[in-house]
């Protein structure tokens, strides 16, 4: 939170701390950057960085990272994620080349111990993060080839450890795909949508719902309504990415079977496919609306409204 981060910036500058070695997931990873980033920037970091957007970090601590859970590719990329528990506003800033860290361990073997429910949520955080980038734009892009053999990856493996969660080589897939998702790679000539997050991340402000369980929760309805605006992305999803035979089927059937098929493996795979599930109650949608910014590169730029009735067919 904004709250832990003002003291541990306090606590990293008191100690003239040398390193910050984060040991843990996503989000211990993302703490440790922002505390490196604001011990020494001379202002509330919150305000300075997440509030002042643009801002890259100079006067930077170390930080080395060991895995115990994958699916936010943070090991490999400059970018924080942090809650703001006053103002229900979850934020991520990318603090620039000095907040790589400066070395990842990851070891497949130290996630083993994960519960079944915090693994199926990661593997959905790194498909999540290829989807952001894929589903955008119409071109064809060498970054699109190398999403959709991330995604199959991710899909074939994730089956694989769900089936026995001791499978090294499942394992390591997920950790490698997820790190790749989201270490500038595949933004590479993409503008990226980032809708899912920013949809998720404001149900993770008001209720602290594990991050990757948001995102399911809002796909399906999301992916549905922005489907009639770029369907022939959507399209070349259901065939590349999912396997799905096209013959005699028109663009936008192909489209939804393609999102049919995503909903079958996320069922099976026992994602969170509903936000009252999450602690979502119908007097919280303002509140949420509220705290979901709005991206501008996607295939259609959402109103509140738009928000809301998302929000809504998510219940």
């Amino acid at each position: 939170t904004a709250k832990k981060l003002s003291e541990g910036a306090a606590i990293a500058r008191d100690c003239n701390a040398s390193l910050i070695l984060a040991v843990g997931g996503g989000s211990v990873c993302d703490y440790s950057k922002a505390v490196a980033a604001s011990a020494y920037c001379g202002a509330d970091p919150w305000d300075y960085y997440f509030e002042g957007n643009g801002k890259d970090a100079e006067n930077v601590i170390p930080v080395g990272f060991i895995a115990t859970m994958t699916g936010t590719g943070s090991e490999m990329n400059t970018t924080s994620v942090i809650t703001n528990e006053k103002t229900k506003m979850k934020m991520g800033h990318s603090f620039g080349e000095k907040l790589y860290p400066e070395f990842a361990i990851l070891n497949p073997e130290y996630t083993y111990t994960l519960p079944n429910y915090q693994m199926i949520a990661g593997i959905y955080d790194a498909l999540s993060h290829i989807m952001e980038q894929y589903l955008s734009g119409e071109d064809d892009n060498v970054s699109d080839y190398l999403a959709e053999g991330l995604m199959r990856s991710v899909i074939a493996s994730s089956y694989a450890a769900v089936k026995n969660p001791l499978d090294y080589e499942a394992r390591s897939n997920i950790m490698w795909a997820a790190t790749w998702a989201l270490n500038s790679l595949l933004s590479c000539g993409k503008g990226g949508d980032w809708m899912v997050h920013m949809l998720g991340q404001a149900i993770g402000a008001h209720t602290d719902a594990t991050h990757g369980m948001t995102l399911s929760a809002v796909s399906m309805a999301y992916y549905r309504f922005i489907l009639p605006y770029g369907e022939k992305k959507f399209a070349r999803f259901a065939k590349s990415v999912w396997g799905v035979d096209g013959d005699g089927l028109t663009q936008r059937q192909l489209a939804e079977k393609g999102l049919e098929a995503m909903e079958s493996w996320m069922k099976e795979l026992g994602l969170v496919m509903n936000i009252s599930a999450l602690g979502v109650k119908r007097d919280m949608l303002d509140g949420l609306v509220k705290s979901t910014r709005k991206k501008e590169w996607g295939y259609k730029r959402l109103s509140d409204e738009d928000v809301k009735n998302i929000f809504i067919q998510s219940l």
